[in-house]
């Protein structure tokens, strides 16, 4: 089982709308906190918004992003602003639902998740990351709701993550290099091997049978200082 360094899931969204409608999108319509910009590289920043201790991270590219499937159909977030679900659209066409914490078990954020094979896509989920079962198709990563839909359209992910919309999941770990072998050996395929960025984190991707992509990440602000390569 995976040993987490943050009890919640992060998620990673793409955009070139960022001056022209995302920002004040997720500061304003969806109310979330400004935490802080990283420059990540390859002309592109990441602006990471609060979520009740998960983040959200806005990746806003210089570059003209391409648009391509994308297997995460809605973001859900528990928000003190609204007293029934309500749902948005951000610029580059993510729904967005607002809903009052614990609504639908939403204690955090819950992503809906498209599959062709939603029992597969579960035994990986548990097996790899120690996911919790929370019936009717629902597991856990800490404290994270992911909602697996079964779907026989649902799409193939066969390129990367520099398209627009929702991208990828990020879980955080103590130990990425053991922890990315443990997920490959349980049936995940790698989609990067682990890489350090500097003093700040040890990442690596994987990514599901339907391609989507799964960030795993050891950031020394959870974990301490990281180790050599």
């Amino acid at each position: 089982m995976v040993e987490l360094a943050k009890d919640r899931i992060d998620v990673g969204h793409y955009t070139n709308r960022w001056a022209s409608g995302a920002e004040a999108f997720w500061r304003d319509e969806v109310g979330l906190e400004y935490e802080e910009l990283l420059k990540v590289g390859n002309g592109v920043h990441q602006h990471r918004f609060g979520v009740r201790g998960s983040v959200c991270k806005v990746n806003a590219a210089r570059a003209e992003l391409p648009a391509a499937p994308t297997a995460f159909r809605r973001l859900r977030i528990a928000s003190d602003r609204v007293a029934a679900p309500a749902r948005l659209v951000d610029p580059d066409g993510t729904e967005v639902e607002l809903v009052p914490p614990g609504h639908g078990g939403v204690d955090d954020l819950a992503v809906v998740w498209a599959t062709r094979d939603a029992g597969e896509l579960g035994r990986l989920l548990v097996d790899g990351f120690g996911a919790g079962a929370a019936g009717d198709g629902r597991y856990r990563i800490g404290t994270s709701l992911l909602q697996l839909v079964e779907a026989a359209d649902a799409p193939v992910v066969d390129g990367g993550m520099f398209a627009t919309g929702f991208r990828y999941l990020t879980v955080q770990v103590r130990d990425v290099r053991k922890e990315h072998a443990h997920l490959l050996a349980t049936g995940w395929t790698e989609g990067r091997a682990p890489v350090k960025l500097g003093e700040t984190a040890f990442i690596s991707f994987v990514r599901d049978p339907g391609g989507s992509w799964i960030e795993v990440s050891q950031r020394a602000s959870l974990t301490g200082p990281l180790p050599d390569v």
